[in-house]
């Protein structure tokens, strides 16, 4: 009885030790809560203010004639702003009225913090989604914002992303010509200034040289500007083109060629057949994004690899393509799918199918939008190749801190954000224009060739 009476009086103890202890906890943490601001700064942001977006505009510029769309945020901060690329050459000035009659509505006031949630909330905000326009405008602003919390943390924004997971930016570079040896002639120039990666192309994109005079314009249907493209003539030439450069300048350099979606499948398949032995780095857009199907057949027929995407609005059709294998490099627009934040989402996604980046970085994307191609390759582990471009005279003054290209490496400004500026005044000098670009290709009889 005695023992029972010390046991029951040990377990009172505990009792009584356990219920301290946790009105003790209890004690703590509603000392805390009660103490506690209504709105309490998150530990990430003390020492800094909390900051909202000011004011969001369009500017418009093209200094080497491709016109040049950037979108310009700036926050309560005085001082502090990002800049983003939201370049759609083609219809520039639609973009431009985007930005500057809805952006600004949508989301001055908000938090620049808080990029997922505006990227989320601005893709659904005109209910109809995935067109070029929005999803330009939209890249612009996504750019700005991670500019804009780089120079807040004083950090590249690769950084944000990750870290480097290389040094600098593998790039290629692009060689034309009317004849197979004026080609080969370009590679090997490109070669001696230390590419490793050049895409090959005779005559642009579907070998226009080779075209004679179409019966469409012997007929006067269409407009005199229209281009002209022989299929037959294109599938003929490109093996020939792969032969003369690889004779030319050995296996040391990796060639890549577009074929711009302006090929029917059937005859992409045997085109690539022919290539197998000249071993492409890859095949740029070997279908339209309407025969995607027709990938299936194009892997179960030929070795060569595949970059595909440039033409691809939703993020979401990366998915499928992806699973099931269809290509092997994102040939993305980033400007096109909305910028950074679903970029690295497409990037990610790829890691795990063996898929690597490829971005879509032609003339006609600023330095700003080449900026945020480097900084996602610097970052990311499934890397491929980047297109390179090498800023003029009048580029560099009117975006200073651009990438720089030496030996076929690109190479991002370590600044802060995206490390590149605009000058506004300058940019003012070179207006855009509303031309549409060259964009219209027919067969012989005038049909017209989708690219």
């Amino acid at each position: 009885m005695k023992s029972n009476s010390a046991g029951i009086n040990r377990r009172n103890a505990l009792r009584m030790m356990g219920a301290g202890s946790a009105a003790g906890l209890l004690g703590l943490f509603g000392s805390f809560g009660a103490h506690a601001a209504p709105r309490e700064t998150p530990g990430y942001a003390r020492g800094m203010p909390p900051l909202k977006i000011k004011s969001v505009k369009a500017i418009g510029t093209a200094p080497q004639g491709a016109n040049l769309v950037i979108v310009k945020v700036e926050t309560t901060e005085p001082g502090l702003y990002g800049i983003g690329c939201a370049t759609f050459t083609q219809r520039a000035e639609v973009v431009v009225t985007a930005i500057n009659s809805y952006m600004g509505d949508f989301c001055v006031g908000k938090d620049v913090d808080n990029i997922e949630d505006m990227w989320q909330s601005f893709f659904v905000s005109s209910y109809w989604r995935n067109g070029p326009v929005l999803n330009n405008a939209i890249s612009g602003l996504d750019q700005a914002l991670w500019d804009i919390k780089g120079k807040r943390a004083g950090m590249p924004v690769y950084q944000l992303l990750g870290g480097k997971s290389r040094f600098a930016v593998d790039a290629y570079a692009h060689a034309d010509g009317k004849t197979p040896e004026e080609v080969a002639d370009h590679v090997q120039k490109y070669m001696d200034q230390g590419f490793r990666y050049v895409r090959i192309q005779q005559g642009g994109y579907g070998s226009l040289y080779l075209a004679q005079q179409p019966d469409f314009k012997d007929a006067g249907f269409g407009m005199p500007t229209d281009d002209f493209m022989d299929s037959n003539a294109y599938v003929q030439a490109v093996p020939k083109l792969f032969k003369e450069v690889r004779k030319r300048c050995g296996e040391d350099v990796d060639l890549l060629h577009d074929t711009h979606e302006r090929v029917q499948p059937v005859d992409m398949i045997n085109m690539c057949k022919r290539l197998e032995e000249y071993n492409p780095y890859w095949i740029e857009d070997p279908v339209t994004p309407e025969n995607m199907e027709w990938f299936k057949q194009l892997r179960a027929s030929t070795t060569v690899p595949f970059a595909m995407g440039e033409l691809f609005n939703n993020p979401n059709e990366f998915v499928g393509a992806m699973a099931n294998h269809y290509f092997d490099y994102i040939r993305c627009h980033i400007s096109q799918v909305g910028g950074i934040t679903p970029a690295m989402k497409i990037a990610r996604l790829g890691e795990f199918f063996n898929v690597k980046s490829g971005w879509h970085g032609p003339g006609d994307v600023s330095p700003v939008g080449h900026a945020a191609h480097c900084h996602i390759d610097l970052a990311i582990w499934n890397f491929g190749v980047q297109e390179s471009v090498d800023f003029s005279d009048k580029l560099a003054e009117v975006f200073p801190g651009s990438p720089q290209l030496k030996k076929g490496y690109l190479y991002v400004n370590e600044a802060p954000g995206l490390g590149v500026d605009i000058n506004e005044t300058v940019a003012a000098k070179y207006p855009i224009n509303n031309h549409a670009g060259k964009w219209t290709l027919r067969k012989r009889d005038g049909t017209i060739i989708r690219p």
